[in-house]
């Protein structure tokens, strides 16, 4: 393992989330919240002074092993959140360090769970940096120092697999940095087009950009207690749906239509079952809940967007799906939680690729049992998908199980009801937000204990970053001597 290089590349990372908090002393200075804005300052500065430390560190070898990208990025996303929590606590808005730990981590991760129960007692900075924090990590903290910063060479590809979600990740064009660019462009674009949408609602300015910033990085803090139905309003809700469902779908695509090979991005197997999901979910919703609402547009509005905002992984609401929805439709919802959008997106979940790729592997399965000689490759976009890809496929699944049962026992000895504690494993796992009972949509999870915050706090950057980086910097030959 390259140690040299990967505490100067973490440095950088360091002096990048200095960078990001000064919009939010920005936002302080203007609505004029000094006490709020000021508490941003010691981490800017600690920030600051570990990140310009690291450059004296500056290795002669720069190369970056794969081992490396994954220790990287889960050191990466660790330290962001440790430094991001510190203005909450001393701006006295959280005080409990580890419900601040707990707040930004949901954020980075783009999970949208929240301790607080009031959220509109926020200083407007304090909630900028709270939805910023969707918008930052929602498409991967390294992949913007990839497309700011100059990295050495192509090793940069093994932090972009280790932090972009997906059984795999290629280049887009030839240069590593190129391709980070031109992802943070569709995305910034992106963001902008939403905010101008959100205003012709009549959404207020600082509203429509925190909620960009949730659409985008399909997140899911809102602003507001209510959530998007405080501002009761068909044309945000559809607005968002669909963005919602933009931002779920594998950015890879957008820049396959943006250079006209668009009959390409549309013969995408995943992108194809991604919506036939989606508009199969919302069939059966409105189905099942056409009973409560007695309109067409109402429930299919309403099945719209709760579909779209838990199979993007979002987690915004315009009803209280827990209490008021069937069971049917619950359930669907945390099939979806599961599920999650596709590969190369800012969503998270299991991803429609996995899944499609787990589904063939087990036909093929069936397959070589009924017929033992034949020879039956797993195809996944037209193309014989490798064995190794099957393998990692599989090994993530069953260590995804795993994580999910060992960590629902554990919450069960915090809270007695075995619904709670195994949607709050799944929608915090999945980087969702809103699970049932006592961690329904119009719930939170400042009841659980510190341990249990911290367990789902493990939980959501392990599903951010798939599993592995969190394993391999646990690792303890990852940091032996002469070991890459």
């Amino acid at each position: 393992m390259n140690r040299r290089m990967s505490f100067f590349i973490l440095g950088k990372i360091l002096l990048i989330e200095a960078l990001l908090m000064l919009p939010s002393v920005v936002v302080g200075l203007i609505y004029r919240e000094y006490d709020a804005m000021l508490s941003f300052l010691p981490s800017i500065g600690i920030l600051l002074t570990l990140g310009l430390l690291s450059r004296l560190l500056r290795p002669r070898d720069t190369a970056i092993y794969a081992k490396d990208g994954f220790v990287v990025v889960a050191l990466a996303w660790i330290l962001l959140s440790v430094f991001g929590a510190i203005p909450f606590v001393l701006s006295g808005a959280i005080p409990s360090y580890i419900d601040a730990f707990f707040e930004i981590v949901s954020g980075f991760t783009t999970t949208g769970a929240t301790i607080l129960s009031d959220v509109e007692a926020l200083p407007k900075c304090l909630l900028f940096w709270r939805s910023f924090s969707h918008w930052i990590g929602g498409m991967g903290v390294l992949v913007f120092v990839l497309a700011v910063m100059p990295m050495s060479g192509d090793r940069t590809l093994h932090l972009m697999r280790a932090e972009v979600p997906g059984p795999t990740v290629g280049k887009l064009v030839p240069q590593m940095r190129k391709t980070a660019r031109i992802l943070y462009a569709v995305y910034a674009v992106m963001t902008v087009i939403l905010v101008v949408f959100l205003l012709f609602g009549k959404m207020p300015l600082f509203d429509a950009i925190c909620h960009a910033f949730g659409t985008a990085g399909t997140g899911g803090f809102s602003i507001r207690n209510a959530g998007i139905a405080f501002y009761d309003s068909a044309y945000i809700d559809v607005v968002i749906s669909v963005f919602m469902i933009l931002f779920g779908i594998n950015f890879n695509l957008y820049y396959l239509i943006l250079i006209g090979r668009v009959k390409e991005a549309l013969r995408s197997e995943e992108l194809r079952s991604f919506l036939l999901i989606a508009l199969a979910a919302t069939a059966a919703i409105f189905a099942n809940t056409y009973h409560l609402y007695h309109s067409v547009g109402t429930t299919l509005r309403h099945a719209f967007f709760q579909v779209s905002s838990i199979i993007s992984t979002t987690g915004y609401a315009s009803v209280d799906f827990a209490n008021v929805w069937p069971l049917f439709s619950q359930g669907v919802l945390v099939l979806l939680t599961v599920i999650g959008a596709c590969a190369g997106s800012t969503a998270g979940g299991l991803k429609v690729g996995r899944i499609g790729l787990l589904c063939k592997s087990a036909f093929q399965g069936v397959r070589k049992a009924i017929h033992p000689r034949a020879v039956t490759p797993v195809r996944y976009e037209g193309k014989p998908v490798d064995t190794a890809v099957i393998h990692s496929t599989l090994v993530y699944f069953v260590l995804y199980v795993l994580i999910i049962c060992a960590s629902t026992l554990l919450l069960l000895l915090d809270v007695g009801d075995f619904t709670t504690a195994l949607t709050a494993e799944l929608t915090c796992i999945n980087n969702v937000g809103p699970g049932l009972s006592a961690v329904g949509p119009m719930e939170n999870f400042g009841f659980f204990h510190g341990a249990a915050k911290l367990l789902l706090s493990l939980n959501m950057l392990i599903g951010r970053l798939e599993i592995f980086p969190m394993i391999v910097l646990f690792s303890p030959s990852v940091w032996r001597k002469n070991v890459n």
